[in-house]
C-alpha cells in the first residue's frame, strides 16, 4: 500500500509517500509545498491545489492521510488553514485517492506509543521507524511522514475493507 500523508498548512504543506506491507515502512519520498506569504491568499491556495496534484499524480498513492485540524489561540491562522487543508482533500477526491483523518493524538500514540510525546520525540521515532540518517526538514515533512506512519499502523484495515467494497 502506499500512502501519502499531509501535514497541512497554507505557508508549508509537509508531505510523505511511504510504501507498507503490513510490517515495514519503505520511504518513497518527501518534501514540502511551499508559498510566497507576499502572494495573495487565493492564489496560494491554487498553488497548494495544483503542487498537490501534481504530487499525487506522480507518487499515486492508494490513500491520503491528513492531519485533522484543531484550534489552539489563533482562530485567524486556522481558518487559513483550513482553506488549504480543504483544496489539498478536494485534489484527492478528485483524483479517486481515499482520505484519512487523523488527531494529533492518534498520530503521537501511533508512531511513539505515548499522546502526551513531544515533538523532537515524534521526529526522532519517525526518523527511526523509517531507517533515515537525519530528521528530515522541515518539520512539517517530518509530521507528515508521522501522519503516514500512523495511517500505516492505524488505518491499513480500514483501507482494506474500502477497497474490497469498491
Amino acid at each position: 500500500m502506499r500512502i501519502l500523508g499531509i501535514d497541512p498548512g497554507y505557508a508549508i504543506v509537509g508531505y510523505g509517500v511511504l510504501e507498507f506491507d503490513n510490517v515495514h515502512f519503505k520511504t518513497v519520498n518527501y518534501g514540502a509545498i511551499t508559498t510566497n506569504p507576499e502572494t495573495p491568499f487565493d492564489k496560494r491556495l491554487e498553488e497548494i491545489y495544483s503542487d498537490t496534484s501534481s504530487v499525487i499524480e506522480m507518487f499515486k498513492p492508494d490513500c491520503m492521510s491528513i492531519e485533522k485540524l484543531y484550534f489552539n489561540t489563533n482562530i485567524t491562522t486556522g481558518i487559513d488553514v483550513a482553506q488549504a487543508r480543504g483544496v489539498i482533500m478536494l485534489a484527492a477526491a478528485q483524483r479517486g485517492v481515499p482520505i484519512f483523518e487523523y488527531t494529533p493524538l492518534q498520530v503521537k500514540v501511533a508512531v511513539t506509543g505515548y499522546g502526551r510525546a513531544e515533538k523532537h520525540q515524534m521526529q526522532e521515532m519517525t526518523k527511526n521507524i523509517l531507517h533515515l540518517k537525519e530528521i528530515p526538514k522541515p518539520d512539517d515533512t517530518a509530521d507528515a511522514l508521522a501522519i503516514a506512519i500512523c495511517h500505516g499502523h492505524t488505518g491499513a484495515s480500514r483501507l482494506s475493507e474500502i477497497m474490497r467494497k469498491a
